[in-house]
């Protein structure tokens, strides 16, 4: 498994990490949780080292299925979690006032089962409440022993300036892929500028990427994957699967899954630490995680990026 150092941080991170958001069974259909339990273990058997979760998936559950899968093993394995999103009366999710991050920081830390986080992340902007506030809090917790390293996700550079002139921030959690770059404008350049590590979250586009679908999907009600992942919309979806297509082809000609064609394009991006793949089933992680033991060459990542642009013209929204 290919690692990298995430930011300034002394953290080595293996390229592929696994998402564990299915595993909060509240969004993606029922999961068990034994499986779940086996897939965590599955990753960290296959080199995988960053478990990436948060309290907002299935409100702490995959954070408890997390502290039961790495009991034991707590030295192999980077526990990333997040802060911010926590379910209140009149249906406001974000939270980053200063009593509630102690709160969800001890919630965190009980269900995980360990003394430190390694990678604290805030999970979205909370526009209510002053980003002074938040971080001030964050580096009293810091400096107390709760958590080694600080990260956000879904930020965009103006917040990132406000963050770095208070503290340290090793890594941002973008949603990037083959399919959504429209970090590559503004915020991957800051980031590698700035030495923040990136962990793309959606590397998969859910599936899409992985070749799961031959025909476009129907979910059931509730499943978010169709609003919150574009691509299973019309036209995007059409131009999702001509895209496959050609990483079908590359796949073909190494003898790999097609997931290993786009997991290996992303993490072969500049500034790009590991890309984040879910997966419910330990056969999912396995195969994902086999992408970190080779690299496509130069000029197959330049004839994707060629694809890529005469399929979407560089505009999603077409």
């Amino acid at each position: 498994m290919r690692t990298k150092q995430l930011g300034k941080t002394d953290l080595k991170v293996s390229v592929v990490a696994l998402g564990t958001w299915p595993m909060g069974g509240s969004t993606y259909g029922q999961v068990d949780d034994n499986e779940s339990i086996a897939t965590i273990q599955a990753a960290m058997d296959a080199g995988v080292n960053l478990i990436d979760t948060a309290p907002a998936y299935g409100d702490g559950r995959a954070e408890t299925v997390v502290g039961k899968a790495i009991k034991g093993r707590r030295d192999q394995v980077i526990v990333a979690t997040k802060v911010g999103i926590v379910r209140q009366p009149g249906g406001k999710w974000r939270n980053l006032k200063p009593e509630s991050i102690r709160q969800q920081i001890e919630g965190s830390l009980r269900r995980l089962n360990v003394d430190t986080i390694d990678l604290y992340q805030i999970h979205w902007p909370d526009p209510d409440t002053p980003i002074e506030d938040s971080i001030g809090e964050l580096i009293k917790l810091q400096e107390s022993g709760k958590f080694r390293y600080l990260g956000v996700s879904n930020f965009d550079t103006k917040l990132m300036d406000q963050v770095l002139s208070m503290t340290g921030l090793a890594s941002l959690q973008p949603h990037y892929s083959l399919l959504n770059r429209e970090i590559e404008d503004e915020i991957l350049p800051y980031c590698i500028k700035h030495q923040i590590g990136i962990l793309s979250y959606g590397s998969l586009g859910s599936g899409i990427l992985a070749g799961k679908y031959k025909d476009r999907p129907v979910f059931a009600e509730g499943d978010t994957r169709y609003n919150f992942y574009r691509f299973f919309q019309e036209p995007k979806w059409s131009k999702a699967m001509q895209l496959v297509g050609v990483l079908q082809e590359i796949a073909d000609n190494h003898g790999k899954p097609v997931s290993h064609i786009a997991i290996n394009w992303l993490t072969q991006q500049q500034g790009v630490t590991c890309a984040l793949v879910g997966a419910r089933r330990p056969r999912q992680i396995q195969e994902n995680a086999g992408a970190g033991s080779w690299t496509l060459s130069d000029s197959e990542l330049k004839q994707i990026d060629r694809a890529y642009d005469r399929i979407f013209k560089n505009n999603l929204d077409t």
